[in-house]
């Protein structure tokens, strides 16, 4: 069985008998013979689309016995028999594969409508055969196969009907009229215009699918990196919090239990304002567009940050420019997001225990300055995290800017900066400036 595989392997993995040529039968690409102009077909699985058997069925008894009625009318033609009945039937079972192969059904149906009219049969509804299956070639890409066989379905038809008449059957016939020869190739034209509506009409279909697709999956991207940027904003902060107040706990649970009891009662509000947002981001996944049930944090919530960081063993100074103006709520939550971040970033990378926010408003956007005076704790306070990506994130979503990185003095320093003008249809809502603090 071994060598089996690899003498298999070894017909279908080198090079075929032409350069560049795949050769057929082996599996992984579709027959030569049977490719869309100027691509590499393919794309649909090995066994392909299933065989249209009932239309094909009621075509036949159509064509059939279509065929049979107009012998009756055409008396100078050859009288319908047993092999014309055959090629007929042929022709209809070539229909079958339209789908799978449409090149060797078009050029077979073509053939066989050729061998019927050079036998002097009566003209009929064998037409339909290969119209259905020019059309199918056509729609499938295949163009010039179809166009090759209708052109020389028509040529066939000018040459023996001008021509060959004299040595073809019935004996005794006469040259066919110049008006039947427009028929022919008006017959020809309409089936090709009408096969290109439709190739058309379906790829634009196709197109238009594809790009509501990639425009939902750009959505469930984005709702995703919001949802992240969420829960790692959340997270780290509360737990940097909780992470600090439990070790002064631990220090100070038997020389001070007072201060560990304090120490203690930080961690459960942190805990408690944690699992809060966390539910609430999570209630957005269980029931995409539903109303969240509290309102988003904004900078008027900016105390509560500057209180926590003090449990923390920070001391905030925050200093507000400018007057009091309403935010729209997206720059407002990505706003609070950033302080919140930065000083969290303060908190576990940074030896310094002071740190000062500084809140601009200006006429057509918001600026914000996060300082602290460093040293650095660890090497991951260069700002390569997360932490540090979200905000980027958060403002390049309101085509703002940010700008983190060392001070020359040794600390370290995030400026934003965030466009004010709101989107239309966009609700904003007042916000009180925050107080000074010194």
């Amino acid at each position: 069985m071994a060598g089996m595989e690899e003498r298999r392997a070894g017909r279908c993995g080198g090079p075929p008998w032409g350069r560049g040529r795949p050769r057929p039968f082996c599996g992984g690409g579709t027959p030569w013979w049977n490719r869309q102009d100027g691509g590499e077909g393919g794309g649909e699985g090995d066994r392909g689309p299933r065989l249209p058997w009932r239309s094909t069925l009621l075509l036949t008894v159509f064509v059939v016995a279509g065929s049979g009625f107009a012998g009756h009318e055409q008396p100078d033609r050859v009288p319908l028999d047993s092999l014309g009945r055959s090629l007929l039937v042929v022709g209809c079972l070539l229909l079958l594969w339209r789908q799978r192969h449409p090149v060797v059904v078009a050029a077979g149906t073509t053939a066989v409508t050729l061998a019927y009219f050079a036998a002097g049969y009566p003209y009929g509804p064998v037409f339909l055969v290969v119209a259905l299956a020019c059309f199918s070639a056509v729609v499938a890409g295949r163009r010039r196969v179809a166009w090759a066989a209708l052109g020389t379905l028509w040529a066939a038809h000018l040459l023996a009907g001008h021509w060959l008449y004299r040595w073809l059957p019935p004996e005794g016939d006469s040259a066919s009229s110049w008006g039947e020869e427009i028929a022919v190739g008006a017959w020809v034209v309409a089936i090709l215009a009408v096969s290109e509506v439709v190739r058309v009409r379906r790829e634009q279909w196709d197109r238009d699918r594809a790009e509501r697709r990639q425009a939902a999956g750009r959505r469930a991207d984005e709702e995703r990196l919001r949802i992240a940027r969420e829960l790692h904003d959340v997270l780290a902060h509360s737990i940097s919090v909780i992470n600090v107040q439990a070790g002064v706990g631990l220090a100070l649970l038997d020389s001070d239990p007072e201060q560990a009891r304090t120490a203690l009662t930080t961690i459960k509000a942190a805990s408690k304002e944690a699992l809060g947002e966390v539910r609430q981001v999570l209630d957005t996944l269980r029931a995409p567009g539903a109303a969240p049930r509290a309102p988003a944090p904004g900078l008027d919530r900016l105390p509560e940050l500057v209180e926590q960081a003090a449990a923390a063993g920070l001391t905030v100074a925050v200093e507000s420019r400018g007057g009091r103006r309403s935010l729209p709520p997206g720059a407002d939550l990505a706003a609070f997001r950033i302080v919140q971040e930065a000083l969290t970033n303060v908190v576990r990378h940074s030896g310094s225990r002071h740190a000062r926010v500084r809140v601009e408003h200006a006429a057509d956007e918001l600026r914000l300055l996060v300082d602290d005076d460093g040293p650095a704790t660890g090497a991951a306070a260069g700002g390569s995290g997360n932490g540090l990506a979200g905000m980027r994130e958060r403002a390049a979503a309101l085509g703002g800017t940010i700008d983190a990185g060392p001070r020359e003095d040794g600390g370290f320093r995030v400026r934003a900066v965030l466009p004010l003008t709101n989107t239309p249809g966009e609700p904003s809502y007042g916000v009180p400036g925050p107080k000074e603090e010194r």
